[in-house]
């Protein structure tokens, strides 16, 4: 491997175990690696500290192993396997060779997120037996057959098919083919969606045109809490995607819910999702329109629970005061709409947006409203979208709970 040299006092955060090398830190590089080489670091006095990813860019090197087994014939298996066994610990996943496990009532679940499973750059999410990943980084793209390799080892013949849609998040466009599609499939295996289950809700996947990689597995436990607080209320779900909060919505008695977001596929896959769950469609009122737009037009009063679950604002921290402003302006309007004895469940999921800064935002909004306000909860991430300690940067989505006299 090439070798990165670190300046002298520079080696800290990696003693710390922090998965970055920063570009800032390098003193020289022995070689002309390729962005997505997989190179050694090395401390000034040349001892052997990690290994990883080469980019260009700030973050110079992405650590896959601080030991020297990347190059390992076993190495994508075995952190594969250590990923399962996370989800599984957390029961979230069965053992591929349990199969369908009587009484389980959840079949989909992030397999990896990046640092937290030691596999920065990678994302790959599992909807019963198809495996769908996203490269964020170029070493991660041009690994994508061992990975594929080390998914089918893992699952073994449970595996369906693995699809790679690294095409919009992959960010080095030069002299990689980014086309997404399938690098394995298993025979007779031919849809571009599935029907997964998710605390006993079934919801459509489509991988292939719908957002990230088809369902935003990381609201599953503050969907379940929308569900225990919907009982006899009117709820309105902004931003509702293929419209998850909704169903929970439903499925917990509330009289009546109504799902907003821009994207005419996704309204199509809310109607499809609240038809798949049985419920009464009259129920249920489906609105294309900019959210934001139609929260200013909604009389107060109207509703008894919203969910403001906005697409991040600010993906880099140039755009960090935009974002909090547009933060504190969403969550004024719905703060003052929403009727007396009322919740709220409002989230960011921008990264560069800390707790304690989201959490200002809101307590700026609600004062603006004058309004009486508890925070009766603080919502994050579930397990299946661990945070490596040494890593808090992963902690990206969090979320309040308010209840608005």
């Amino acid at each position: 491997m090439v070798k990165v040299i670190l300046k002298k006092g520079r080696e800290e955060s990696l003693r710390r175990f922090h998965p970055w090398v920063f570009s800032g830190a390098i003193a020289q590089i022995a070689g002309n690696p390729a962005e997505g080489d997989m190179v050694g670091v090395y401390a000034s006095d040349g001892t052997f500290m990690a290994a990883g990813h080469y980019q260009i860019g700030s973050i110079a090197v992405r650590v896959l192993s601080f030991d020297e087994d990347v190059n390992s014939p076993d190495f994508w298996k075995t952190m594969i396997r250590r990923a399962l066994d996370v989800r599984i610990a957390a029961g979230l996943a069965a053992r591929p060779s349990e199969g369908n496990v009587p009484g389980r009532n959840t079949d989909c679940y992030r397999l990896v997120h990046g640092e937290g499973d030691n596999l920065p750059g990678l994302i790959v999410d599992y909807y019963d037996g198809v495996c769908v990943m996203q490269a964020h980084s170029a070493g991660m793209f041009r690994s994508r057959k061992q990975i594929c390799d080390a998914l089918q080892e893992v699952y073994g013949g449970t595996l369906k098919a693995v699809y790679d849609k690294s095409s919009g998040t992959a960010p080095f466009k030069a002299g990689l083919d980014l086309v997404d599609g399938y690098l394995y499939r298993k025979d007779g295996f031919v849809s571009d969606e599935t029907v997964v289950m998710e605390n006993g809700h079934s919801f459509i996947v489509d991988w292939n045109s719908g957002q990230k990689t088809g369902f935003f597995l990381d609201q599953r436990e503050n969907r379940a809490l929308v569900e225990r607080y919907s009982s006899g209320r009117r709820v309105l779900n902004l931003f509702c995607y293929t419209g998850g909060f909704s169903v929970y919505a439903l499925a917990g008695g509330a009289v009546h819910v109504d799902s907003v977001d821009s994207s005419a596929k996704a309204m199509e896959m809310v109607a499809r999702n609240v038809e798949l769950n049985g419920f009464d469609p009259q129920m249920h009122t489906g609105y294309c329109c900019d959210a934001i737009d139609f929260l200013k037009g909604v009389p107060e009063g109207k509703y008894d629970l919203m969910i403001v679950d906005p697409p991040a604002f600010a993906k880099h921290r140039g755009a960090l005061k935009n974002a909090l402003r547009a933060y504190q302006r969403l969550n004024a309007q719905a703060i003052s709409k929403v009727a007396p004895g009322g919740f709220v469940f409002t989230y960011s999921c921008s990264q560069v947006v800390d707790k304690e800064a989201f959490a200002l935002a809101v307590f700026s909004a609600a004062a603006q409203t004058g309004r009486s306000v508890r925070i009766l909860d603080r919502l994050n991430q579930p397990a299946d979208h661990s945070v490596n300690i040494y890593h808090p940067e992963g902690e990206y989505l969090k979320g309040l709970l308010l209840y608005v006299e």
